[in-house]
C-alpha cells in the first residue's frame, strides 16, 4: 500500500491515482491519521493537475461511504432528489417538491442550513412555528411513502470526509476545482439515497460559476459521477445574473413560494419550477415525455393540489399550516422602506451577489454559523432586468428591523443599474445536460 507522501508526489507529477490510493487517503484522513498539511498538499496538486472522470468517481465513492448512507429501500417506487448550486432568491425546493409529490412522485430530500446571503431550505421552512427536520431515517421514509415528500436535516455523520476536506479547501485556496466541487456535491446526494438526481447548476454574478462554460463543465462532471453510481442524473443550467423571483429573505421567499404554488408567482421562478418538476417526473418514470409531465404540473398548480401537498408536508413535520392560509402570520419585518429609481429608463442589471450580501447585513443570512436569523427581513424587487421604470418609481422594498446600514443602500445603488436604451430580458434556462 502507498503512503501519503508517494500519493502526493504521484499527483504532483501529473500521474493518475488508483482507486486504492484514493481510498487510502480518505479512510486514513477520516480516522485522523493523515495530517492536515498532507491532505492540503494533495488538494493543491489536484487543483493544479486535475482528476480524470474515473478518479473523480472513485473520490466521490470513498467520500460517500466515509459515514452514514441513507437506506431508502422501504420507499415504494423511484425517489427523486434535487440540488441547486445556490443563488440569490433561490426558493425552488419549496415549490418543486410539493408539485412533484402532487403528480405522484416521491421526493426524499436532505437539506442543510445556509451560511451566506440567506438561510438554506431548512431555515426558510422554520418560518413556520413548530416545523422540524430533526426526524429519524424511519420517519423520513414513512413520510415520503405517505405524503410523497419529506425534508430532513443532514445527519452529523453524513459524508464526514466532505466536511473535513471542505474545511481545508476553504483555508488553503483549493475551492475552485471542478473535481473537488463535483465530488463534494455528489457524495452528499448519493449518500442521501435517492434513485434520480436533478441538478440546477447556476451561472452568473450571483452564482459560484460565473459563466455558462464553467457551469456546463461542473454539470457534466456531476452527471458523470451519477452515471458511475448508476443514478439517473440530469442538470439544468440556469442564469443567476439577477435574483430568482422578486423576494430575497427567508419568510419573504416562503410567501413567494406559496404564491407560486397557487399559480400567482413570478414568471421566472414558475418557469424554472415547471421545467425542473417535469424533468424529475420523467426521470422517475411517472411520465414518458416532458410534454405529458408539464401538463400534469400545470394541472396540480391550477387545481390547488400542489398547495394542498405543501400543507400536508408542513403539517406532517410539525409546522402550523394556518400560516399558509394567512401569510400575514408569517414573520414580518418591523419596517418597510421603499428604494426609488434615480432616473427613468430600463433596468440594465440587478446584480444578485451585492443584493445577497446586503440581505445578510439586514440579518437575512449568517456570516458565522452561530448568527441568529431575522426571518422577516430582506428585499422585494418591484422590477426585473428589461423592465421600463420612471424616476422615483419604487424598484425595491427594503424589509428591515433596525436602521438601514449605509452599506446596504450603497450595495443597492451599485447593483441596480438603469439604462436609457431598451434592454432584453435574460434567458433563464440556458440548456439541459444529460
Amino acid at each position: 500500500m502507498s503512503n501519503m507522501l508517494e500519493i502526493i508526489v504521484k499527483k504532483r507529477d501529473k500521474q493518475d491515482l488508483t482507486h486504492d490510493e484514493i481510498a487510502y487517503w480518505i479512510k486514513e484522513m477520516v480516522a485522523n491519521r493523515v495530517p492536515d498539511y498532507q491532505s492540503s498538499a494533495l488538494l493543491m496538486a489536484i487543483v493544479l493537475n486535475g482528476f480524470n472522470e474515473q478518479e473523480t468517481a472513485w473520490l466521490t465513492h470513498e467520500m460517500m461511504h466515509s459515514g452514514d448512507v441513507v437506506d431508502l429501500s422501504s420507499i415504494k417506487g423511484m425517489t427523486n432528489d434535487k440540488h441547486s448550486t445556490g443563488g440569490v432568491g433561490d426558493k425552488t425546493s419549496l415549490v418543486l417538491a410539493p408539485i412533484v409529490a402532487a403528480c405522484g412522485g416521491k421526493v426524499a430530500k436532505m437539506s442543510g442550513r445556509g451560511l451566506g446571503h440567506t438561510g438554506g431550505t431548512i431555515d426558510k421552512l422554520e418560518s413556520f412555528p413548530g416545523f422540524s427536520t430533526e426526524i429519524t431515517s424511519q420517519q423520513f421514509a414513512h413520510l415520503v411513502n405517505t405524503n410523497g415528500l419529506a425534508i430532513m436535516g443532514q445527519s452529523h455523520n453524513l459524508v464526514p470526509a466532505d466536511k473535513m476536506l471542505y474545511a481545508l479547501r476553504d483555508v488553503t485556496g483549493t475551492v475552485p476545482a471542478i473535481p473537488l466541487i463535483a465530488s463534494s456535491i455528489m457524495s452528499k446526494k448519493l449518500a442521501a439515497g435517492s434513485d434520480a438526481i436533478l441538478l440546477d447548476v447556476k451561472f452568473g454574478d450571483g452564482a459560484f460559476m460565473k459563466d455558462v462554460d464553467h457551469a456546463r463543465e461542473l454539470a457534466n462532471a456531476m452527471i458523470s459521477i451519477g452515471k458511475h453510481a448508476n443514478k439517473n442524473t440530469i442538470a439544468i443550467l440556469s442564469d443567476m445574473n439577477q435574483p430568482l423571483g422578486f423576494a430575497i429573505g427567508n419568510a419573504l421567499e416562503v410567501k413567494e413560494a406559496i404564491a407560486t404554488l397557487k399559480g400567482e408567482g413570478p414568471e421566472d421562478l414558475t418557469n424554472l419550477c415547471v421545467e425542473a418538476a417535469s424533468l424529475m417526473l420523467v426521470q422517475s418514470k411517472h411520465f414518458n415525455s416532458i410534454l405529458e409531465a408539464k401538463e400534469a404540473v400545470y394541472r396540480v398548480i391550477q387545481d390547488g393540489s400542489a398547495l394542498d401537498k405543501f400543507k400536508t408536508f408542513i403539517e406532517a413535520q410539525g409546522g402550523d399550516v394556518a400560516y399558509i392560509d394567512d401569510i400575514s402570520r408569517l414573520p414580518q419585518s418591523k419596517h418597510i422602506t421603499p428604494f426609488l429609481a434615480t432616473s427613468s429608463g430600463y433596468i440594465k442589471t440587478i446584480e444578485a451577489m451585492p443584493l445577497g450580501l446586503a440581505a445578510t447585513l439586514l440579518g437575512a443570512g449568517r456570516l458565522t454559523k452561530d448568527d441568529v436569523l431575522k426571518f422577516g427581513v430582506g428585499f422585494v424587487l418591484k422590477a426585473k432586468v428589461g423592465d421600463k421604470v420612471n424616476v422615483d418609481d419604487v424598484i425595491c422594498e427594503i424589509h428591515h428591523d433596525d436602521p438601514i446600514p449605509d452599506d446596504v443602500l450603497s450595495k443597492l445603488s451599485d447593483a441596480i443599474v438603469i439604462s436609457t436604451t431598451p434592454v432584453d430580458s435574460p434567458v433563464l434556462i440556458h440548456e439541459i445536460c444529460e
